[in-house]
């Protein structure tokens, strides 16, 4: 026997519904632009960056960004790399949504919903991803002061 759960939505829903696209079409533009951004900035960053002379003044040639200046504008893309797929998820959302109302296809919309579920669940592990880097840098900052108020850094 077939189980059939039709779900039907009243006027309310199919409202929040088509607001609910309109802001997440508006947020996705704007999470688009922003990554273009981040991306011209990376660039800029890793052409400025390669142009920084290396000093005499600090000790023998050595820039104290020397190390690190290649990989600013890389941490910049990378960033950008990553913040595409919850755009991303969030414009299939809104197109999807408005889709679905537009032609009553309820397997459109569950399509759209299934976009709308990666971007919460990409957003979660993100900042699941960053608490734990958090706890950790604390961590490794507590375990240096204290390296460094007994003198273990000799």
């Amino acid at each position: 026997m077939e189980n059939q759960n039709n779900l039907v939505l009243n006027e309310q829903a199919v409202a929040a519904l088509r607001e609910s696209a309109k802001w997440c079409m508006f947020l996705s533009i704007l999470g688009f632009i922003g990554i273009a951004f981040m991306i011209m900035g990376g660039l800029f960053m890793s052409v400025v960056m390669s142009a920084i002379p290396e000093n005499p003044a600090f000790g023998g040639g050595m820039n104290p960004l020397g190390a690190i200046k290649a990989y600013f504008g890389i941490i910049y893309i990378v960033i950008a790399v990553l913040y595409f797929f919850p755009i991303y998820y969030l414009y299939k959302y809104a197109t999807g949504t408005k889709r679905a109302l537009e032609s009553s296809n309820s397997d459109v919309l569950s399509d759209a919903l299934v976009n709308l579920k990666s971007h919460h669940k990409f957003l979660g592990i993100t900042a699941i991803v960053i608490i734990s880097l958090y706890i950790v840098i604390i961590i490794g900052v507590i375990v240096f002061a204290a390296k460094m108020a007994t003198g273990g850094m000799n």
